[in-house]
């Protein structure tokens, strides 16, 4: 396979290198038919060091794998949900102390199994120590609007006293995005375009990919009994197209992106919130969301983490993450996506796959393999 070189959009960068190492790690991977093909991208705090596409983005068509190529990167939404709500506060809109009541009036009715009246604050939505019920695709329906779905939240009672116990939420990061939407006065998607994708130019990061950019979709795929890969559809879209808009904008896991894309957004993080002479959030906020805040609970998905305002941080790097430095920073996806901001090294990791079958996304072999390519 041809090293991919690509040109980087910031000014002050030069083509980046393919890394043999991460190429080789998963080249072994595309041929033990973990993945039918991946984009991983290294960069720093200036520019991108290393970008690679490797084997197909359709297996059925032999469509080879292009730098570019689209991905649902799903829980990776919730960092960028968290710098939203982190934006709101720098702005003296919202403090993340708050109750969610005191922006979203319905909450006022919220309650515990026997009855009794409950407060959630809006860290702890950001930190999964809510206690708020999930609510099903099935029970979502039709509706496509983060206010019509707060009702359905609130008529379900807590799990848990809130910031009593960890508990990985959809809803909560969901009820976060809502409150941005009513402090703002602009709808979520409309939010985060004006004020992070558009001046970032991430222009192919969307909940509603377009006729074009859907075409560069990496497919989904599952491995059978035997062994092979199989296609498989996104999960949340149901039977619809994914440039259907007709869904509410899942602030939780809905969000597409590309590794350029995403890497600007990580780019203006390591460097404390701002990029390319444009501050987007304060240092502050950013230290805030990216440190514990999530106390002595113990967290998931992986041994040694606490949780940030929207992320996730490394205590104790181990296993996966053992190559990565402590307080290390970043997100998974549910399909086996990575995104990790390193800010002792600063580094920024990116793994892009689409896997719809791994027991643990966030603890499989896929991303071991490359946190430690990506170290040599």
């Amino acid at each position: 396979m041809k090293p991919i070189l690509f040109l980087s959009m910031l000014a002050t960068t030069a083509l980046a290198e393919v890394n043999p190492t991460i190429s080789a790690a998963m080249d072994k991977l595309i041929a033990e038919k973990e993945i039918a093909g991946v984009v991983t991208l290294v960069g720093d705090d200036e520019k991108t060091l290393h970008l690679g596409a490797n084997g197909f983005s359709d297996l059925e068509n032999k469509a080879s794998m292009e730098a570019d190529a689209l991905f649902w990167i799903a829980s990776m939404s919730k960092p960028v949900t968290g710098t939203a709500v982190m934006m709101m506060q720098d702005a003296g809109k919202l403090s993340v102390d708050d109750p969610v009541s005191k922006y979203l009036p319905e909450f006022k009715d919220l309650k515990d199994a026997s009855g009794k009246a409950v407060e959630v604050t809006i860290k702890q939505c950001l930190t999964h120590s809510s206690g708020l019920s999930e609510v099903s695709p099935q029970e979502s329906g039709d509706i496509a609007t983060l206010k019509d779905l707060m009702p359905l939240i609130v008529a379900k009672p807590v799990q848990f006293e809130p910031g009593t116990k960890w508990q990985y939420c959809q809803t909560s990061i969901n009820t976060a995005a809502r409150v941005v939407e009513v402090v703002s006065g602009e709808s979520f998607p409309d939010f985060l375009d004006k004020h992070l994708f558009q001046p970032l130019g991430m222009e192919n990061t969307t909940f509603y990919p377009t006729e074009k950019q859907a075409a560069r979709l990496a497919v989904s795929y599952k491995r059978t009994g035997a062994g092979e890969l199989e296609k498989t559809p996104l999960m949340f879209l149901g039977n619809k197209p994914i440039t259907n808009k007709e869904r509410y904008p899942r602030a939780n896991g809905g969000l597409f992106s590309t590794a350029e894309d995403y890497e600007k957004f990580a780019r203006m993080i390591l460097r404390g919130g701002e990029v390319d002479g444009k501050r987007y959030v304060s240092e502050k906020a950013v230290k805030q969301m990216t440190t514990v805040q999530s106390g002595d609970l113990k967290t998931g998905f992986t041994p040694g983490n606490g949780w940030g305002l929207g992320w996730c941080v490394i205590r104790e790097p181990q296993g996966v993450a053992a190559t990565l430095s402590p307080g290390t920073f970043g997100h998974g996806g549910a399909y086996g996506t990575q995104a990790w901001i390193d800010p002792v090294k600063k580094r920024i990791h990116l793994l892009l796959i689409q896997r719809a079958d791994l027991p643990n996304s966030d603890g499989s072999d896929i991303r071991k393999a490359f946190h430690e390519a990506s170290a040599k």
